[in-house]
């Protein structure tokens, strides 16, 4: 099953590279993120292709998609909707919001209001909303892509760390080398390459996929080689937050997606340390005087992983 799982997910990255060129890391780790049941904080500046790319992973897997355009006069119920008085049946009626969708792209999510953005805070975690009382589950699969412009800050409200700590990864994209431009402009001379794209793979597959990588094996050398590595975050010098219990959770159901991305039903220390900086940088908070300096929270996690001993079990140990 791991096998071919790792051949359908390859399909799905080919599909989406018809219209997202030069990004295959990026794609990867947003599978990984749809595979692990997580959500992505994509930040960037404009045109890179952000939106591009949660689009194309919605059609390669035949999800429902919705785009939310976050500003600063959006409501909470314009986010998750709102119970409208039928006068015919003399009942009121919930109209679902935006956010009932298997894929959601919050595009510009720092520009609003943190009324607005707390109404997430519930979908990313609890995986539903509450609407005058009630709480309705969100489709499954449900994926959050958000995106923000780290330039611009007027006018902006910066996510608290409370709705940072929700997202598995934050992600940058970069401008593409001059080669992979070229390559973009070819594309979109004629059709649009996001028409291009067509479902290779069903949301029951995704679904089933999903609850493959939970059953991913990791060894408990592994987990005390993670532990190590969070509980460095919160006794560094430089740090004023350490990565919470959540984040610790976080990467561990990364490296599973991981491990099962690459057709392994275990996984290994080098899933740990390929997304530790991924999913741990942004839930640290960095000494305000230290980050004044330049010191950057990727730089400490990359300090932190030379510090600590990886675990050098055979590779049958760990597999189980």
């Amino acid at each position: 099953m791991m096998e071919n799982g790792r051949v359908q997910l390859e399909n799905v990255i080919t599909s989406i590279e018809k219209a997202v060129v030069g990004k295959t890391r990026e794609v990867e780790l947003s599978l990984v993120a749809l595979l692990a049941d997580g959500h992505i904080l994509l930040e960037d500046v404009p045109g890179v292709g952000k939106t591009m790319m949660v689009r194309a992973i919605a059609k390669a897997v035949g999800a429902d998609f919705k785009r939310i355009q976050f500003t600063p006069d959006l409501l909470p119920s314009d986010v998750t909707g709102v119970s409208i008085f039928n006068q015919k049946t003399m009942s009121f009626e919930f109209r679902p919001g935006p956010v009932m969708a298997n894929i959601v792209l919050a595009d510009e999510i720092n520009r609003t209001s943190p009324k607005t953005q707390a109404a997430l805070l519930e979908a990313l975690e609890e995986g539903s909303v509450t609407v005058d009382g009630d709480t309705r589950l969100l489709p499954k699969p449900f994926f959050v892509m958000a995106t923000q412009n780290p330039i611009e800050y007027g006018g902006t409200y910066p996510l608290p760390e409370a709705q940072l700590d929700r997202f598995l990864f934050k992600l940058k994209l970069g401008y593409p080398s001059e080669a992979e431009e070229l390559e973009v402009l070819k594309r979109v001379q004629g059709e649009h390459p996001i028409e291009a794209i067509t479902p290779v793979l069903t949301l029951e597959q995704l679904r089933a996929m999903q609850e493959e990588v939970k059953k991913v094996y990791v060894d408990d050398s592994i987990k005390s080689y993670l532990v190590a590595i969070v509980n460095k975050t919160r006794s560094h010098n430089d740090v004023h937050l350490g990565v919470s219990p959540r984040g610790s959770i976080a990467l561990m159901k990364a490296a599973q997606a991981y491990a099962y991305l690459r057709g392994r039903d275990f996984v290994l220390p080098d899933d740990i340390k390929e997304l530790a900086t991924y999913t741990l940088a942004h839930r640290m908070i960095v000494r305000n005087d230290i980050s004044l300096s330049d010191v950057r929270a990727e730089d400490i996690i990359a300090e932190i992983l030379n510090q600590v001993k990886v675990p050098v079990a055979g590779k049958e140990t760990i597999r189980r």
